[in-house]
């Protein structure tokens, strides 16, 4: 038998659960109240023991408002989860496919060259589309958000974006070439901004020249982060790519350059996006030979993550210098404990850096879907996801068609 509590908390559910309502029946929505009887009848062991009515009704109503509490009778405690048990807690938005670089494992010139046709204006999301989207991803428990590309910077006022997102109660973040940062760095950072990321492959200037195939020099993005900082957008972190041949000999002198600086370097393992880099196994630097190298000078040690699902590996150096990152999609998958929803340029939703197609948001955005409405696909289409592609990545799978990166953001 119930207890009291267990009585009143079962009736409070049935309140939100029996009045029937568009959609409640169907898609990611549909619940089955025995179901959640099933569920119920422990609680005398509950958190809402000692909890008044008016608490448990609150907190009741905002767990119902996530949708997929519950699921073919499984309980997720309020928290979003796919086939794996995978919560989403990252949200990476493109906010446009355009680039001034083009770099050649990611945007290659002979592809995106002067005649590649970029999205129009109008097929792209407004910034108000954008911060609405992101809201409804916050309410699904989202607690990060970062702006990428393409290029970030390259969409006009973007620090206007930043201010509608930061009312949201996520930590909110940009990945950026570091180009236009210099100049827009204390906008940014006025507008809201937690942090930056900056790509940055090389401190040889033909090397780096080479690989972003723009004659940009590397000064100028060491003056961007630079800006970054003063502006308060630290600690920054710079993400190097590392091509077997092309720019591992730096390795070492990179992790010199920001020991000691505040700032984290990560040394990300080349991977397979899109379909145009041409991709070969043999052009991968493993993390653990990238550790090894930096050891060799500097021993490190292994630190905690800062967070369950964080990608990238850390490491401090023994002498208390900072920190180096290491990203090992290639050599140490990390599938298991991937929490990230992207959301393309034109508003689509990909479940995966690799996906080979998405699910799209805009059409129901302009054709005046409530968001509930759109709450509910988001759920559905993570609720259905299963992606494992670093887990089963052989040289045949790289060949496999594949949504470019810069469409989606890396």
């Amino acid at each position: 038998m119930l207890s009291a509590v267990g009585t009143v908390f079962v009736l409070l559910v049935g309140r939100f659960l029996l009045p029937e309502r568009k959609g409640a029946e169907t898609g990611a929505n549909r619940f089955r109240l025995e179901e959640y009887f099933t569920e119920l009848t422990v609680l005398d062991e509950s958190p809402f023991r000692d909890k008044t009515v008016r608490e448990i009704e609150a907190e009741r109503a905002y767990e119902l408002s996530v949708v997929g509490v519950v699921r073919n009778g499984r309980r997720l405690g309020g928290a979003l989860a796919d086939t794996r048990g995978r919560p989403m807690r990252d949200l990476r938005i493109s906010v446009t496919d355009r680039c001034n670089f083009r770099c050649v494992y990611c945007m290659p010139r002979e592809v995106f060259g002067a005649g590649h046709k970029f999205l129009p204006h109008s097929a792209i999301l407004s910034f108000e589309e954008i911060a609405r989207l992101a809201g409804v991803f916050v309410g699904l428990g989202v607690k990060k958000i970062r702006l990428t590309g393409g290029e970030p910077l390259v969409r006009k006022d973007l620090h206007k974006l930043v201010s509608l997102l930061k009312k949201l109660p996520a930590e909110l973040t940009l990945t950026t070439n570091g180009s236009l940062l210099a100049r827009q760095a204390r906008a940014l950072a006025d507008a809201g901004l937690d942090r930056v990321t900056v790509s940055l492959d090389s401190l040889d200037e033909a090397t780096f020249q080479a690989m972003n195939d723009a004659d940009f020099p590397v000064a100028k993005v060491i003056e961007g982060i630079e800006a970054a900082a003063a502006a308060g957008l630290g600690p920054v972190k710079i993400n190097m790519v590392v091509k077997r041949g092309v720019n591992d000999h730096e390795i070492a002198a990179m992790a010199a350059r920001w020991r000691g600086t505040g700032h984290i370097i990560r040394f990300i393992e080349y991977m397979d996006v899109g379909s145009t880099n041409g991709w070969r196994m043999d052009d991968v630097i493993p993390s653990a030979e990238v550790i090894r190298r930096i050891s060799a000078a500097w021993p490190l040690e292994p630190i905690d993550p800062n967070y369950a699902g964080e990608v990238a590996e850390r490491w401090r150096y023994k002498d208390g210098a900072g920190e180096v990152g290491v990203i090992s999609s290639v050599t140490q998958a990390f599938c298991a404990t991937c929490n990230r929803m992207r959301l393309s340029t034109e508003g689509s939703l990909f479940t995966c850096l690799f996906a080979q197609s998405g699910h799209d948001l805009k059409q129901m955005l302009r054709a005046g879907a409530s968001d509930e409405a759109i709450r509910n696909e988001i759920a559905a289409v993570w609720q259905a996801r299963s992606d494992r592609y670093s887990e089963i990545r052989t040289q045949e799978t790289a060949k496999r068609p594949k949504v470019e990166m810069s469409y989606i953001g890396g």
